[in-house]
């Protein structure tokens, strides 16, 4: 009888290579369904999720290839993250945007710990709502995806933030274009207020394209300076951590060192001062290196929804959406009101 079973394993290669294809099999699933009207608005991202999600609960989580799984949800993640670092221009940021600075870091503190605050009036999970606040305050899924090593968050908590994060992100990126005719700012005061606001770099461009060029330009330098600010704020959580870990004395939580950052680093100065400078690189090629990043961030988020039990979805999940969603509005009137 094991023997028989034993044969039906697949081999570690065939479930490496299996897993990794079934993650980016569920991401085409959800690039397709973003094409459809309506699941357009949501994007790929979290189309992907939902479909991830809902196959766990129909087919349950596909043990013979978690190998590969496991590997798109760590190692590509990573890979995401780094690649990530060519869409923040730091030259853009240090020579125009120091002020804005200063803005994105009272953004950033105000998100997250209002955020904590309201987890903590409504009695909902710390866990999933310190992510969404540093969603909320930096980029999205990306400053998630960074900072949920950090703090040792569960996968299924990271895929739950992720998916709030992007569905919430993106109502608020329409509600925004709808305002933008009845309100009194001008294309550079929309601008700040998108961008200094808004939760993703693509939610930003939904939302900063109807100011024209010169809005949206603001809008994701705005957006840039919040970027910026998440390799910091991964060095403070590190810092944190390591601080609560010695007071509880636990040694079996050591904190690992983010050197996916360092990458994101190094790669942010390579886009910023070399590549189109010293080694010419053209626009297709820079938009080609974004698309694979936008499908390496896809298939990793697949492995994290099939983590996620809709049980738990139903009883943790409601309370930090709200906690976040207060949050974003608050914010949105805020920077609407220093702009």
């Amino acid at each position: 009888m094991e023997n028989t079973e034993s044969k039906k394993q697949p081999s570690p290669q065939t479930a490496w290579i299996g897993g990794v294809a079934f993650t980016f099999l569920i991401a085409l699933l959800g690039y397709l369904l973003a094409m459809v009207p309506g699941f357009d608005r949501v994007g790929q991202l979290a189309c992907a999720i939902i479909i991830a999600v809902f196959y766990r609960q129909i087919f349950g989580y596909p043990e013979a290839i978690r190998s590969g799984i496991a590997f798109a949800t760590k190692r590509l993640l990573r890979a995401a993250i780094i690649l990530y670092g060519l869409k923040l221009n730091i030259d853009t940021v240090l020579s125009d945007g120091l002020g804005l600075l200063l803005r994105d870091a009272g953004v950033i503190v105000f998100a997250i710990f209002a955020t904590i605050w309201l987890a903590k009036v409504f009695k909902a999970d710390k866990n999933i709502s310190l992510l969404l606040g540093v969603g909320t305050g930096v980029c999205g899924a990306a400053a998630i995806a960074a900072v949920a090593p950090i703090v040792k968050a569960k996968d299924e908590d990271t895929a739950i933030g992720v998916g709030i994060i992007a569905l919430m992100g993106t109502v608020f990126a329409i509600v925004y274009t709808i305002l933008r005719p009845v309100l009194p700012l001008d294309a550079i005061e929309y601008g700040v207020w998108s961008g200094s606001s808004l939760h993703e770099v693509a939610h930003v461009a939904l939302a900063g394209a109807p100011a024209g060029d010169e809005g949206l330009a603001i809008a994701l330098l705005a957006k840039l300076g919040r970027v910026f600010l998440l390799v910091p704020l991964c060095f403070i959580f590190i810092a944190f951590m390591k601080r609560k870990n010695k007071e509880n004395d636990a040694e079996n939580t050591k904190i690992e060192f983010p050197w996916f950052l360092v990458g994101f680093i190094i790669v942010s100065i390579l886009g910023s001062y070399v590549f189109g400078h010293s080694i010419p690189v053209s626009d297709s090629v820079m938009n080609g290196v974004f698309t694979l990043t936008t499908w390496l961030l896809t298939a990793a988020m697949v492995g994290l929804g099939l983590n996620v039990s809709l049980k738990d979805l139903r009883t943790r999940a409601i309370r930090p959406l709200a906690a976040m969603t207060v949050t974003s509005i608050a914010l949105s009137v805020i920077v609407y009101f220093i702009v």
